[in-house]
């Protein structure tokens, strides 16, 4: 082949060589969910929302300026106008007469008092502002433990999928010795039968396996937001061996008294209790009187005056100071039902507190159940996997002596195939429960 007959050659090789599969670590989920997820961009809107309320918030401290002018022309079409007096009375006629006129206003408002509202309303927007950074942190936790349990999920999946072609591999070794034994008469075809149609099942447990992968990695896209095929994206494989099964678990009281000081809800809930407090003191300021400083400059000019335009701007000119205090005597009962509403919505806020703080124990003992429920699971399913593994051993050389039938063959697959199902799984939920607990202890993700 000649050098153009090579590259041609090669091209073609790499036009249609399948994309290489990128391989994502959890680290590397974590830190891209935390800039493309949809919910966190969302959350981080609200907070600057609640950021530019503060600003404004702080702003009524001051007092407001505004200028204001106005230009008239006004058109009188049957003016009277008085020509001369006589003893029979005054002699009038009419004419159509134009004028034009303007004024010139600055003003400026300030409320020096109106019952600490404007402070307390000031507060209330910090502490919106908090509300919404730690909803933002809720919502950072929510995702961190959806993406470590997908990745953990299909890190223990891709193990089931080896060890269901373990046993693939073994099934059809033993039909294939069957098969041999049926032509030199020492089994039935009957049995051959069987062992096929296992051999089938086999390979089905084995689609089935890869499968599930593939609708738990579908499930880890979508929350990473992204678009990518889903045979072109796959995790990082992480040896986990068994003795991450054996670990250590903190006890609950310890990782509820860490979570009570670190996690966001806690803290959320407590931001309501002052939230509601001080939307309380607004609610009584509404009884107090209100006192309010107002100053205004203005001129004015008109086409009917003699005068030139800058010089009635200075004729014309008018300063006025004003103070304003307002008490209020009977606001039908509006102020009263206010008090009201933010007394209640305080107790409700109170509740909250302790429904979140119940929350969290209840999530925390779960965890720290199924973790340590799951860690004697292991070692049992341990020790249970030696002996089916050494009983289905002795039985596949009986069964080659003609010894055991197919049936009791099959039967010690099977649980073997069962227990080697039940370690797997006792192991993964052992490694997930323990790095969630840690998580709420305020320790970050690792495995």
């Amino acid at each position: 082949m000649n050098t153009l007959g090579r590259f041609l050659s090669l091209a073609a090789m790499l036009v249609c060589a399948p994309a290489m599969s990128e391989t994502w670590s959890l680290s590397k989920c974590l830190e891209y969910a935390m800039e493309h997820n949809i919910d966190l961009q969302k959350s981080k809107i609200t907070m600057q929302e609640q950021e530019s309320s503060l600003a404004s918030s702080r702003a009524q401290l001051f007092p407001s300026l505004s200028f204001s002018t106005s230009q008239n022309l006004t058109n009188r079409p049957w003016a009277e106008q008085v020509m001369m007096t006589t003893d029979a009375g005054l002699v009038t006629s009419t004419s159509s007469s134009t004028t034009y006129n303007g004024n010139y206003n600055l003003s400026a408002n300030w409320t020096i008092w109106n019952g600490g509202k404007r402070q307390n309303n000031i507060k209330l927007s910090e502490i919106n502002v908090e509300q919404a950074e730690l909803q933002s942190q809720v919502s950072v936790n929510n995702i961190q433990e959806q993406i470590v349990q997908l990745y953990v999920q299909i890190l223990y999946s891709k193990e089931s999928i080896e060890v269901n072609k373990q046993t693939l591999e073994v099934s059809m070794a033993q039909r294939d010795r069957a098969q041999q034994q049926v032509e030199i008469g020492h089994l039935s075809r009957t049995d051959l039968a069987q062992l096929e149609a296992q051999v089938a099942n086999d390979q089905y447990n084995v689609v089935n396996a890869q499968a599930q992968v593939d609708r738990y990695k579908m499930q880890l896209k979508q929350l990473l937001e992204l678009t990518t095929p889903t045979e072109d994206f796959d995790i990082a494989t992480i040896e986990v061996d068994d003795d991450r099964a054996l670990v250590l678990f903190p006890t609950i009281d310890e990782v509820y008294t860490s979570a009570l000081d670190s996690r966001p809800e806690i803290k959320n809930s407590k931001l309501g209790i002052q939230s509601a407090e001080t939307n309380l003191k607004i609610a009584r300021s509404g009884a107090m009187p209100t006192a309010s400083l107002s100053a205004r400059v203005g001129t004015s000019n008109s086409d009917t005056s003699d005068k030139g335009f800058g010089e009635q701007l200075k004729t014309n000119w008018n300063n006025s100071l004003g103070l304003t205090i307002n008490v209020p005597i009977y606001s039908q009962r509006q102020t009263k039902t206010q008090v009201e509403k933010a007394r209640l919505s305080k107790q409700t806020s109170e509740l909250n507190l302790i429904n979140q703080e119940n929350d969290l124990y209840n999530t925390i003992e779960g965890l720290w159940l199924t973790g340590t429920t799951a860690q004697q699971q292991f070692i049992a399913s341990k020790a249970n996997v030696e002996s089916s593994q050494t009983s289905f051993d002795l039985l596949s050389e009986q069964f080659d002596l003609g010894l055991k039938n197919i049936v009791e063959l099959m039967d010690g697959k099977v649980k073997l195939l069962s227990a080697l199902q039940n370690k797997l799984q006792s192991k993964f939920t052992v490694i997930l429960n323990e790095q969630l607990l840690r998580f709420y202890q305020g320790n970050d993700i690792t495995l």
